[in-house]
C-alpha cells in the first residue's frame, strides 16, 4: 500500500492517520495500524513507545497537512475573496469528511489534552487566517462594511464542516456544494448603498 521508499516510522504512521480517519481512535488497534504498515510489533515498539504516541505522530502529520493545503490557497495570489473562493471551492473528499475535523467528534481524542491540542490548534490556526483576509477584504472594500472578521471566519469554518456532516448524512456531495454556494453568496452580496437623509 506505500512506497517502498517509506520508512517504517513513516509507514507507520500514514497507516495510523488512515485508521483515525476511518475508524477513530478505539477502532485503531495496534494490530490493525501493524498490518495496514506491513510492520511487525517489535518495529512499531521500537519507535514508538504505544497506540498514544502514534496517534499523536499522527494527529500532528494531519493537522499540518491541513495547514499546508489552506495555507496555499489563503496566501495565494488574488485577492482577499478570490483566496477565500479558492479555499471553499477546492477539491476534497467530501464524503470522507475532513481528517481533522473528524477528529474532534472522537470521544477519546477530545478527552485527551495532548491528542486534542494540534486539532485545537489547527482550527484557530484556520480561524485566525480566514479573519485576517476578512480584515484585508474590508481594508479593500471587496467586503461589506460592518463584517467582524473573527465572526465570518467562524462562519467559514462551521460551514465548511457542517457541510461535511450534512454530506455524509445525504450520501452526496451536493449538501455541501449548496453550503459553500450559499456562504460565497453571502460574501459576495454588495455593500448596502448608504442613506440618503
Amino acid at each position: 500500500m506505500y512506497s517502498g521508499f517509506m520508512s517504517t516510522p513513516e509507514r507507520l504512521i500514514e497507516a495510523t492517520r488512515e485508521l483515525l480517519w476511518e475508524r477513530g481512535y478505539v477502532g485503531t488497534s495496534p494490530k490493525a495500524i501493524q498490518q495496514q504498515a506491513g510492520a511487525g510489533q517489535g518495529s512499531m515498539y521500537h519507535h514508538f513507545t504505544g497506540k498514544p504516541d502514534l496517534a499523536l505522530a499522527a494527529i500532528l502529520r494531519t493537522a499540518e497537512e491541513m495547514r499546508g493545503t489552506a495555507g496555499r490557497l489563503l496566501d495565494g495570489p488574488g485577492s482577499a475573496r478570490e483566496r477565500i473562493s479558492a479555499y471553499l471551492l477546492r477539491e476534497r473528499d467530501v464524503l470522507r469528511g475532513c481528517p481533522v475535523g473528524r477528529l474532534t467528534m472522537d470521544p477519546e481524542v477530545i478527552a485527551n489534552d495532548e491528542l486534542r491540542a494540534p486539532v485545537d490548534e489547527t482550527i484557530g490556526w484556520l480561524r485566525g487566517r480566514l479573519a485576517e483576509l476578512v480584515q484585508e477584504g474590508l481594508d479593500e472594500g471587496e467586503f461589506a462594511t460592518g463584517l467582524v472578521p473573527g465572526q465570518v471566519a467562524a462562519t467559514i469554518v462551521a460551514t465548511v464542516q457542517g457541510g461535511y456532516v450534512l454530506a455524509r448524512a445525504s450520501g452526496s456531495t451536493a449538501a455541501f456544494d449548496t453550503a459553500v454556494e450559499g456562504l460565497l453568496a453571502l460574501l459576495t452580496a454588495p455593500a448596502p448603498s448608504p442613506t440618503t437623509g
